[in-house]
């Protein structure tokens, strides 16, 4: 079991499965919404986040890996977070976690899920992350593949181990939905994903999403942003701007102008 937003769990050493490589047209960009979905424990947990093994602190704030995977991503493209929340609360700690979502996986455990995609038709391209358990998918994304139909969306995974790289379950979840367009996605060792925003800044951009993308799209909203700081209607999202830190500025900024054009 491996975290990208879980904790490491023991996993054999004697075999890394892998999913072979896929070749990816780039994403073309303004295909529609995008949406970045993860799972992360430190969202799900029974402890304090900071408190977990599970997490990373990023500017000052305790996230669980999906959390922070998704943040880059996020920064890149501009789009919504949506995060996956279970009934359960799992430990945060190694050994327990471990035990339980071995337990899950042996049982065939479906988690219930309490947080729900309600606008799904919205959205063309879905970004999907979670940490490897066990060489796959834990259980709780089998809960979440169950309730959705991504028939004709693309869906583009990113996912953290420990050592099992991608376990699979690419091709796994092109298995669950056969009528999306499932890309190959982004695998990064648990020890690496303090480090590892170049890396998927660098992947990214091999699927279309480059940075002159959103310049272009802060661009566009430049007038209506001068129209509002004019207004003084951003004065609490400012102040929430200037504490959201300096590496997730834009992306932040970018969100707030499309509700507010809405």
């Amino acid at each position: 079991l491996s975290g990208c937003g879980g904790t490491a769990a023991p996993t054999p050493t004697t075999q890394e499965p892998t999913a072979a490589p896929v070749q990816n047209d780039p994403v073309e960009s303004g295909d529609g919404k995008i949406l970045i979905v993860y799972f992360a424990v430190a969202e799900n947990s029974d402890v304090d986040a900071v408190s977990s093994a599970s997490v990373l602190m990023d500017d000052n704030e305790a996230k669980g890996m999906s959390k922070f995977m998704a943040d880059i991503i996020a920064g890149r493209t501009g789009e919504e977070l949506f995060s996956i929340r279970t009934e359960e609360k799992f430990p945060g700690e190694y050994d327990p976690l471990a035990d339980r979502a071995k337990e899950q996986q042996d049982k065939g455990e479906l988690p219930v899920l309490t947080s729900h995609i309600e606008n799904l038709d919205d959205y063309d391209v879905i970004f999907i992350g979670y940490p490897i358990w066990w060489y796959t998918l834990p259980q709780v994304m089998f809960s979440f593949f169950e309730e959705y139909d991504f028939s004709g969306k693309t869906i583009i995974p990113f996912c953290t181990h420990f050592g099992s790289r991608d376990g699979g379950t690419f091709r796994r979840i092109a298995e669950l939905e056969p009528d999306a367009e499932v890309l190959d996605g982004i695998a990064v060792n648990q020890r690496d994903v303090a480090g590892c925003e170049k890396d998927v800044l660098d992947w990214l951009e091999g699927l279309g999403y480059e940075q002159e993308v959103i310049e272009g799209a802060g661009t566009h909203y430049a007038p209506f942003l001068v129209e509002l700081f004019r207004q003084a209607r951003l004065r609490a999202d400012i102040e929430y701007l200037l504490s959201a830190g300096r590496r997730h500025l834009y992306s932040e900024t970018f969100r707030l102008l499309r509700r507010y054009e809405a």
